[in-house]
């Protein structure tokens, strides 16, 4: 009789912080039927010893039973045919873990989230190159404030065509999939953007480009937390994949310059977006490792196992692209659009989602030329200072998720915890933004570090917004960050490209960049803290 450990890890259980026994035990059976099928022989006994593992990688036994297996097919290589290759007697065999390399070890779904932060990273660092590079290029080109706006907000153009197909792209393929697809999308248009940049309805559309593809990214990320991560680990996964956005933006305000100044303006479209292609090819790696035995090892819901035939590609439940398609065409029906837009709270998150978008886009796009022309500022000083608003935010959002996860964890309402947190979100940059349009005397650092502070405490939104629609239903989580998020481009097309115009008109950067921002930033706090909610929500049985 050949003997079998198998590890059954719960790091990848959807929506709870572990195993149940009935989804365990389901689970176990599954993978029970499929060793039986590679038994040591016709009629021979496999014993099958399954253990769980907890934190500190302490195994306890839960199970044990004797199957009687009836296919005599052993896979050469695997860990059970060298089992075979052992005494008649009982033997015990390893194989099903291995430590190199030492990432290996980690849980899936923390490489899953890993990478996809890793991801989010590149994203914002091929939206804010442009940030930088639109001051030489505005130079070259003799482009006004207007023409600039226009160019930066061709990004947002394609990034709200892509939200809600993403959202629904998401659901049918799965979030790695999309993942990768956009992220090759937006890094292959980013290269093209000095290629097409003297023909302006090229460079407009190679934008629109990098826009739907980095769009569909955040839909796809949201698939992913909504589908493998536990309610107390949610607000931690959400900042850590988003906070990536921060760290690109600080990766890309502060190597565009240098780049720019010593090779031109173009490379560092090269440049960052290379790096991009760089991430899809080492994403491939981030799959189900080969076993040091011969056979491959798959994650199936969180179980770990050796390579045992044809039925674990089943198990797997992988879709062909043909089968997915037109299972997404008729899944559109199917989505509750009427019980979406009943709900008040759906409501409050869309609006929500706009107001944030608001100060946050017009800032990421302006931010740099107003450092440069109110502060006067060269190219190097307003990128490196631009860096301190997302450098901050990077310290915020770790704060933030710990203390938001904590309340919950003490029993504190998650309503309750998502509204002090995007209220704070909120009202943090108004208050900023109303001290820096005052006519108050201050130096220009001055300046700067009152809106660092009110940019950096609006990251307190990762564990306010951007958690509810994972709170109101991880089933279609992504759809309703779709959603949220193509209202939430608005802002991008039309708030970037009317300070450009106000800019022209009125020459008041308190005018046109703060007193809009201001003003949404407030309506949005008063109706968030009226209509938001968190309770989870049965959509399906309202339309």
């Amino acid at each position: 009789m050949a003997v079998a450990s198998l590890t059954v890890r719960y790091d990848h259980f959807p929506l709870s912080g572990g195993p149940t026994p009935l989804l365990l035990g389901r689970r176990f059976l599954i993978l029970s039927r499929s060793l039986c099928s590679v038994s040591s022989g016709a009629g021979r006994p496999v014993r099958l010893c399954a253990c769980h593992r907890g934190k500190g990688n302490v195994e306890e036994e839960i199970s044990e039973e004797r199957l009687i297996g009836d296919v005599a097919d052993v896979r050469r290589g695997s860990s059970l045919e060298a089992g075979r290759r052992e005494d008649e007697g009982s033997v015990s065999l390893e194989g099903f873990e291995w430590k190199w390399p030492p990432w290996k070890e980690l849980p899936m779904r923390y490489k899953l989230i890993g990478a996809t932060s890793l991801a989010f990273v590149v994203c914002n660092m091929d939206k804010v190159n442009l940030s930088v590079a639109i001051i030489p290029m505005s130079h070259q080109f003799g482009w006004n404030s207007s023409t600039a706006g226009l160019v930066q907000s061709s990004f947002f153009w394609g990034y709200a065509l892509s939200q809600l197909p993403g959202g629904w792209i998401s659901k049918i393929f799965g979030g790695r999939k999309v993942l990768e697809v956009g992220v090759l999308s937006w890094s292959l248009a980013t290269i093209l953007v000095p290629i097409v940049s003297g023909f302006m309805p090229g460079l407009i559309l190679s934008r629109i480009l990098v826009g739907i593809g980095e769009g569909v990214s955040p839909s796809a990320a949201t698939d992913l937390i909504a589908r493998s991560i536990p309610l107390q680990e949610r607000s931690r996964a959400v900042a850590f994949v988003f906070g990536g956005l921060s760290v690109g933006s600080v990766l890309g305000l502060l190597f565009a310059p240098p780049i720019i100044q010593t090779f031109g303006w173009e490379s560092v479209f090269y440049v960052f977006g290379i790096l991009g292609i760089i991430w899809c090819l080492a994403f491939e790696f981030v799959r189900e490792a080969r076993s040091p035995y011969g056979g491959e090892v798959h994650e199936i819901n969180g179980l770990l196992l050796d390579y045992v035939g044809p039925f674990l590609e089943s198990t797997a439940e992988m879709k062909s692209w043909s089968s997915a398609f037109g299972e997404l065409i008729y899944s559109l029906k199917d989505i509750p659009w009427k019980a979406f837009v009943k709900s008040q709270a759906i409501w409050a998150m869309v609006y929500a989602h706009f107001c944030g978008s608001w100060g946050h886009y017009t800032c990421l796009s302006w931010l740099p030329t107003y450092f440069g022309e109110e502060l006067g500022l060269n190219l190097a000083e307003a990128a490196w200072v631009s860096i301190l608003p997302p450098l901050s935010s990077i310290l915020v959002t770790s704060f933030a998720a710990s203390f938001a996860d904590k309340l919950i964890s003490n029993g504190v309402d998650t309503t309750k915890v998502r509204k002090i947190c995007q209220t704070i979100a909120f009202l943090s940059p108004a208050f900023c933004m109303t001290l820096s349009s005052l006519d108050l005397g201050l130096p220009p650092w001055e300046v700067v570090g009152v809106l660092t502070t009110g940019l950096a405490l609006s990251s307190f939104a990762l564990s306010g917004l951007y958690c509810t629609h994972q709170d109101i239903s991880p089933e279609y989580a992504s759809v309703l960050l779709g959603m949220t998020n193509t209202v939430g481009a608005v802002p991008g097309i039309v708030g970037v490209a009317l300070t450009g115009f106000l800019l022209d008109s009125t020459h008041s950067w308190s005018l046109s960049l703060f007193a809009p921002s201001i003003f949404f930033y407030l309506s949005g706090t008063a109706v968030w803290l009226l209509f938001a909610s968190s309770k989870p929500q049965n959509f399906s049985k309202d339309d």
